[in-house]
């Protein structure tokens, strides 16, 4: 059984909470900021010096073995603590620093996020983004994200949710499909007109409509030539001139803009298709890193939250 300093024997019990957290040697690492072999090397190590083993491997996954899932358990609290006095005393000098990873959806991301990440990263520059782009709804404690940025009305309630900005869904066509196939006056007219949706389930697609001024609901069935689960790619059908669109508005804002893309049934407002709002989503912990705080924050100043 080898012996090791204890400085360096704390060093290596990290690195094996870390590991049961992520849950792969791959997400540990990067966690870490180190290389995979690296990773895999210190938990040798580890084990050599405990005399057992400690996590079992396969190609596809790693478990933890029950000394190992032993000694996570009772390190979990005194790293915990360990991590937020040292957080809680870095963060109260000096710049905002500090790696802050994000999860965010497609559309969002690269339409409204990723233009302001430029920003940001300047006005403060020791702070460092890894985004996501996904509309999976991702585990951040399981998979390491610090927040997520979220379209959606069920929001996880052992996490803590703070409104990004409202959202609205619109229905939408190119001037030339309009030319071609006429304007829809009244929700029932969309039932003669190649509808492109999101698809939900195996059910017969159906658009709900209130009006304006709150009147009945009205439910449509439509059909259509294409369906597809990212905004963005029911946009660039609608674009090409291939039917009309429901989307969340910051799917297609630029397009409305630039006038490659018009509002159908403005008096009308779809209901029951995408949330209302864009919420900020992060694991609830006693302390919290400034520069995840920080970002937060100018998140929301900048969507007016």
């Amino acid at each position: 059984m080898k012996e090791m300093k204890t400085d360096a024997l704390w060093d290596h019990l990290h690195w094996l909470t870390v590991l049961a957290e992520q849950g792969s040697f791959t997400r540990a690492a990067q966690r870490l900021e180190v290389s995979k072999a690296a990773m895999s090397q210190k938990i040798k190590e580890l084990e050599e010096i405990a005399g057992v083993l400690l996590v079992q491997r396969t190609t596809r996954s790693v478990r933890l073995t029950a000394a190992g899932e032993k000694l996570v358990e009772e390190l979990r609290e005194p790293f915990a603590r360990i991590e937020q006095s040292f957080f809680g005393v870095r963060d109260t000098a000096g710049p905002v620093r500090g790696l802050v990873r994000v999860t965010a959806p497609v559309a969002f991301a690269r339409q409204q996020l990723v233009p302001l990440i430029g920003d940001f990263l300047r006005d403060y520059p020791q702070v460092r983004l890894q985004l996501e782009v996904t509309d999976r709804i991702v585990s951040l404690s399981s998979e390491g994200f610090d927040l997520a940025i979220r379209h959606s009305d069920q929001l996880p309630e052992t996490h803590v949710a703070l409104p990004l900005c409202e959202t609205r869904t619109l229905l939408v066509a190119s001037p030339a499909y309009l030319k071609a196939q006429g304007t829809p006056l009244t929700p029932p007219d969309l039932a003669r007109h190649n509808c492109l949706y999101y698809p939900r389930g195996v059910e017969s697609p159906r658009w709900r409509f209130i009006t304006t001024a709150q009147g009945e609901p009205v439910q449509v069935r439509i059909q259509g030539s294409f369906a597809t689960n990212n905004s963005e790619s029911i946009r660039d059908a609608a674009l090409q001139g291939l039917g009309i669109a429901m989307l969340p508005d910051f799917s297609a804002r630029e397009a409305l803009a630039a006038g490659s893309l018009i509002q159908v049934l403005p008096a009308w407002q779809p209901v029951e298709a995408f949330a209302s709002r864009l919420w900020i989503v992060r694991p609830w912990a006693a302390q919290v890193p400034r520069a995840v705080t920080t970002f937060t924050h100018w998140l929301r100043a900048r969507f007016d939250g």
